[in-house]
């Protein structure tokens, strides 16, 4: 009986999803199903398979009917400016998704996976709830696109290079700039890999942007949200100096770096921090429903931020645990962000136990501030807010000292940013609002820069700058939700997140 009745759900819900009428918010809908994997489009549907190659995968096509939703998988597309202005709001016949078939695997191999994952189209407009012009979450290129600079220390200047890598192989390559020997762990699919630099690892060193030198010192800078294309075309302008001073020091990864399904926020921040894609190591989306203990988990909101790596999976690694290992007594620590798993330091351990910091008051007459954006718009004011606070915490850090505290100099430092991500999303990738946020992002950067330089540290140190996730415009007369068609058709179920739909939950 329950085994019929969970079939019925899954047969309604594929039937409201892919109802014509849905197709302007719809791209796909993904599931795993009878030791394979699924995905559905109003146009064609295809069903593929997962066969283990050493302690990786490979996939196998088993069958097509109609277009195949996945089969574009391209990492180029749409990458540059002026080819993303040129293709606004792509329609699914006409985009890519990097890797899809991976990214389909690894969401379903957790445990509280959904049963449907949506994935929305690149037009989708959040406007029933709040939404925004500048939207991420998908699998499309655009919004999956992470800007990717390596340099410094360790690191051949290649320049821009037209590549592409995966979030988990920044971070496997980072575990071998700290030092990380090879060593038998587990790989993408769970099986033994012998030359592992993580206790488990879904990624793969990129050893040929390395010098074979091993830096002092390790610094990375997340710009949440931030849309490559344009971050690249800032720099080339001159607009962010920082950032291309790092870009000309080291190697530009012209088609960037690609995130993890879902492509949302805390979810990618945990891989960049671990190596795993999210449905290894446990943080799922910003909402997901445990299925064991019938209840919602949240882990993107104020109150859950700094205890969300308590639901990690047991065993996953991190690159500030790989710095001690391989330096023992290595300091590390991490700064404005959440996913802090063996941080020595870390912003939000601070607030696990209560202790005060010298976060600003107001906006008001803080460097790098954007006034005409600061004024009319709290987000824009509390998170310049909240990144000033960033800078202070890794200068003081740096030169020794934070409230009063000595501190070594970090082996590994790393720097979350959260102005971009507000900001993109306010005005859409390609607005006044969100350059100014680069503009505002780099000038902390370079107050950090100038802080090594000052202390004379600046060539010992190797640095890195990725995104969560990227973003893409939306448009905003295409809205709607599809949850309003479901309940109408008497779907028992739950949507998490948005776009993770369990039912009869």
């Amino acid at each position: 009986m329950a085994q019929t009745s969970a079939e019925t759900a899954r047969r309604q819900a594929l039937d409201v999803l892919l109802d014509p009428d849905l197709e302007p918010i719809v791209e796909l809908v993904v599931e795993r199903r009878d030791g394979g994997y699924e995905a559905h489009a109003v146009d064609g549907h295809a069903r593929f398979r997962c066969t283990p190659q050493g302690a990786g995968w490979g996939f196998e096509v088993e069958s097509v009917e109609g277009r195949n939703p996945l089969a574009d998988q391209a990492t180029d597309r749409f990458a540059g400016l002026e080819a993303e202005r040129s293709n606004l709001h792509p329609h699914r016949t006409g985009n890519a998704y990097p890797h899809a078939y991976e990214q389909v695997a690894q969401l379903f191999d957790a445990p509280h996976a959904p049963d449907l994952c949506v994935l929305h189209t690149a037009a989708h407009n959040w406007a029933d709830q709040g939404g925004h012009l500048g939207e991420h979450g998908s699998m499309g290129a655009i919004q999956a696109r992470a800007p990717f600079v390596i340099a410094g220390a360790g690191v051949r200047p290649l320049g821009r290079v037209p590549r592409s890598a995966r979030l988990v192989d920044v971070t496997a390559t980072v575990a071998v700039l700290l030092g990380a020997r090879p060593g038998p762990g587990t790989g993408l699919n769970g099986a033994e890999r012998p030359d592992a630099v993580l206790a488990r690892q879904d990624g793969d060193p990129l050893t040929d942007l390395l010098d074979g030198d091993r830096p002092r010192h390790v610094v990375g800078f997340l710009l949440d949200g931030c849309n490559p294309n344009v971050l690249y075309a800032m720099a080339d302008r001159g607009e962010a100096p920082s950032i291309a001073r790092l870009m000309a020091l080291g190697t530009t990864f012209e088609h960037g770096a690609v995130s993890s399904l879902p492509t949302v926020t805390l979810a990618n921040h945990t891989s960049i921090i671990t190596g795993l894609h999210p449905g290894h190591h446990g943080i799922l989306h910003n909402a997901w429903w445990d299925r064991d203990r019938r209840e919602q988990v949240v882990t993107n909101s104020p109150t859950t931020w700094a205890t969300a790596m308590s639901l990690l999976a047991p065993g996953t690694d991190s690159l500030h645990l790989a710095a001690r290992r391989a330096e023992p007594g290595a300091f590390t620590a991490s700064v404005n962000e959440p996913a802090d798993h063996g941080a020595d330091f870390s912003t939000f351990d601070l607030l696990r136990r209560g202790v005060r910091s010298d976060f600003p008051r107001s906006p008001d007459d803080l460097p790098h501030a954007t006034e005409r954006f600061v004024r009319p718009f709290k987000d824009y004011a509390w998170y310049s807010r909240v990144d000033h606070n960033a800078v202070q915490q890794a200068a003081g850090l740096w030169r020794g000292s934070y409230l009063d505290v000595a501190y070594p100099r970090p082996r590994f430092l790393w720097v979350n940013f959260t102005l971009t991500d507000t900001a993109f999303h306010e005005g859409g990738p390609h607005s006044e609002i969100a350059e100014a946020s680069i503009r505002d992002t780099d000038g902390r950067i370079g107050d950090i820069l100038d802080v090594m330089d000052a202390e004379g540290t600046f060539g010992d140190t190797a640095f890195f700058l990725v995104a969560d996730h990227g973003m893409e415009l939306t448009d905003p007369g295409v809205t709607g939700d599809w949850d309003v068609a479901l309940r109408r058709a008497g779907v028992p179920f739950r949507d998490e997140g948005y776009g993770f739909i369990y039912l009869n939950p």
